[in-house]
């Protein structure tokens, strides 16, 4: 394919979008040379979304838009390193979930090589030979298309077994004699929907039994005539047959055996005679006569017109219109036994290869194939109630058709039950269901290894709603990917988690981002919180400009304290996470000795005012943070915001209710406590206060349990988009400035 040749090495992607689904804009550049993947994390909101769709639709050849401002003129640039457009067929984008999705080159997956090359070379030389028949058969029986199915109907009431057909009736065409009476007839003529329709009504059944009847009755009669032993038709050929060997020229003499006595011909012309006459004696019967025209009027509209000009001159056919099952079987037999050289050359072919066929397809139903290695990855990493199975395997893998996947149904205690796909779907979990969807993913993969079609995938946040077993089986099969085809990935989450564990597994180191946004454009940086954001803290926060890393430390540490039996210490950094009688007292030089006694060999050496409070230090660099205008991924500077948050909040709240005791009395969930106190005891009481109480619940929803962590578990708080907490900040700097 050319498109390959335009990419090889891809080692370099880079990205311009300006105005598309939300990305004001963005420019970014994805190096592989080193990694064959890139993990972005970001919070949902930012970006992901509109950077796969941008992608997908670059990919379907389709333009990208800002549906809000869809005046904003949209830029869409992905080149490679040579700064040419990245083509559309190199890019794959994997979307979170999509029920409908079937991957459409599941059936390039191919077999054993040599197995199926030797197949496909018996099968060309019997297609050669069929196709040789059939075109003389088409045009003996006058039908242009659809003959194959027609032959394989009428003999194995089933389409698409030709072979087969000619293999059940070939002794019959071998040893039968041509039958004379169809010899010259077109399948069309006697077999069409509307002649089928015709033969199937009642009352023609009944006129045809009764013409039948009446017919066999007069050749009982007749002179010359047997019924099933010696008819016109035969006669008629007896007659051409002597002429052209001469009989009568020769002065030979026949003698015909009939009722009234032997009668003799001497000339041709004597014995056409006598079997014209004979015949034309049957056919003028009056009951005869009768019976027909009761077919007769059943044929008077026009698309039967030409099956009645057929019966006028044919009425001896009429008796086998009763079984036109049989009469089609005949019929065709006929056509084949007209080709009779064709015919034995061809079952020639196919029976000398038909014992090889059988132990190709009996091997190949025992052959590992791409698609059963597919199922087997399946069912083995991916944790649900239910096998995927490959029903129709041979034909899958000789055939070239697309495998019927279907599924067993699983339960510990239960027997396996077999389910539809649809019913499948409606049972499973959310979880679940997406497993099902990396089905086809995983098809598409592998088909495109197998093709060796270089690709891009951009994989957006595959493993939302997993449960942790499959979401490492994911991660896993991303892993694979790398070593499996010419591919570079693109990975897309909104989980730190998950993009922490694709980061260290796949090794990403150095290849790992999150996304910073500001209102006119977001930004790829480079990870900072390496693979331990305590290690990195400890190691920075003597730095006079890495305060907030300093302020961050104070929950973990708290927890270390409380852990290690340091019940003092723990008191005094919490009075620094809510609001207690001494909390504005606390100095940074009692904090940083309390790091020195928890962190032992650790140096605080510190360059900031040891005599100042720590609140107030928490206060005057959450300002500088809120103020920002770029929303920052940093861990540290999202904990220091929350600290902040909370702290004004219930300075706030302490200052409104003005219950000192009870206030100290508060030993756990004080947050909380305070809300509700401030909802039922004073606003109930102060209307002025009722319009603060939404902002403080949804202070104490965002962050319940963000500054409480339990050692390195700072998922949620990473997971939350800190333009968020900024404006929570802002809005309680109002109604509760620093003090």
């Amino acid at each position: 394919m050319l498109y390959r040749e335009a990419v090889i090495g891809m080692r370099k992607v880079g990205v311009h979008f300006e105005n598309c689904y939300g990305i004001r804009a963005m420019d970014a550049e994805f190096d592989f040379s080193n990694k064959a993947a890139s993990i972005i994390y970001a919070s949902n909101g930012t970006m992901k979304t509109s950077f796969a769709r941008t992608f997908k639709d670059h990919s379907e050849g389709k333009d990208s838009k800002d549906q809000i401002y869809s005046d904003r003129v949209t830029i869409r640039k992905i080149t490679d390193e040579n700064g040419d457009p990245l083509p559309k067929e190199v890019i794959f984008v994997i979307e979170p979930y999509d029920s409908s999705y079937e991957s459409n080159r599941v059936s390039t997956l191919l077999a054993n090589g040599s197995l199926k090359s030797e197949y496909d070379e018996i099968l060309r030389e019997i297609d050669r030979k069929a196709s040789e028949l059939m075109k003389l058969l088409r045009t003996t029986s006058g039908v242009k298309s659809g003959l194959e199915d027609i032959i394989s109907k009428v003999f194995t009431k089933m389409p698409g077994n030709l072979l087969r057909a000619f293999d059940r009736i070939k002794n019959e065409v071998y040893e039968g004699g041509e039958d004379l009476a169809l010899s010259d007839i077109k399948f069309a003529t006697l077999f069409n929907d509307k002649i089928e329709n015709l033969l199937d009504e009642e009352s023609v059944k009944e006129a045809l039994e009764q013409y039948t009847t009446n017919y066999e009755a007069l050749l009982d009669k007749s002179r010359f005539f047997r019924k099933g032993i010696f008819n016109h038709y035969q006669a008629g050929e007896i007659a051409r047959q002597l002429k052209n060997h001469g009989f009568f020229q020769a002065n030979h003499k026949v003698f015909l055996n009939s009722s009234d006595g032997d009668t003799k011909v001497e000339t041709e012309a004597e014995l056409e005679a006598l079997i014209n006459e004979e015949l034309a004696s049957i056919l003028s019967d009056e009951s005869l006569k009768a019976s027909f025209d009761k077919i007769d009027r059943k044929l008077s509209n026009k698309e039967l017109r030409a099956f009645r000009e057929f019966l006028l001159g044919n009425q001896t056919l009429i008796p086998r219109l009763q079984t036109p099952e049989l009469l089609k079987e005949d019929l065709l037999k006929s056509y084949l036994m007209r080709h009779r050289l064709e015919f034995e050359s061809l079952m020639s072919e196919y029976e000398v290869g038909k014992k090889r066929i059988d132990e190709i397809t009996k091997k190949a139903s025992e052959e590992a194939t791409k698609w059963q290695e597919v199922i087997n990855i399946y069912n083995r990493r991916f944790s649900v109630p239910f096998k995927v199975v490959i029903e129709n395997k041979q034909d899958v893998i000789l055939k070239r058709v697309t495998p019927n996947i279907s599924f067993i149904f699983k339960e510990k205690s239960a027997a396996s039950v077999p389910v539809k796909r649809s019913d499948l779907v409606n049972i499973l979990s959310s979880g679940e269901r997406r497993a099902l969807y990396i089905l086809n993913i995983i098809f598409e993969v592998e088909a495109r290894a197998t093709e060796g079609i270089q690709t891009l995938f951009i994989v957006d946040d595959i493993a939302d709603s997993f449960d942790y077993k499959n979401k490492y089986a994911i991660v896993e099969y991303l892993n694979d990917i790398l070593a499996e085809g010419d591919f570079r990935q693109i990975i897309l989450t909104h989980n730190y988690d998950f993009y922490r564990t694709v980061w260290r597994r796949l090794n990403l180191g150095r290849a790992n981002f999150h996304i910073s946004k500001s209102s006119d454009k977001i930004t790829l940086t480079k990870e900072q919180m390496y693979r331990d954001p305590f290690e990195k803290w400890t190691s920075s926060a003597d730095e006079a400009d890495k305060t907030d890393m300093l302020i961050a430390m104070i929950p973990f540490v708290r927890n270390l304290a409380e852990y290690c039996g340091y019940r003092e210490e723990s008191l005094l950094l919490t009075k620094l996470l809510h609001i207690k009688s001494n909390s504005h007292e606390l100095l940074v030089k009692n904090l940083l000795e309390v790091f020195c006694k928890i962190l032992k060999g650790k140096n605080f050496s510190s360059e900031l005012d040891n005599t100042q409070p720590v609140i107030s230090l928490i206060y005057r660099v959450a300002n500088r943070i809120s103020c920002e205008t770029e929303s920052s991924p940093d861990l540290e500077k999202k904990i220091v915001l929350s600290i902040a948050i909370r702290l004004r909040a219930e300075q706030y709240m302490i200052d409104v209710i003005d219950d000192p005791d009870w206030v100290e009395s508060i030993n756990k969930n004080q947050t909380g406590k305070l809300v509700k106190r401030f909802k039922e005891d004073v606003v109930n009481k102060c209307e002025e206060h009722a319009e603060l109480v939404d902002l403080m619940e949804r202070v104490n929803l965002m962050t319940p349990e963000n500054i409480h962590l339990n050692s390195f578990m700072y998922e949620p708080i990473l997971d939350m988009a800190s333009e968020h907490l900024s404006k929570l900040y802002k809005e309680l700097e109002t109604v509760s400035p620093s003090p």
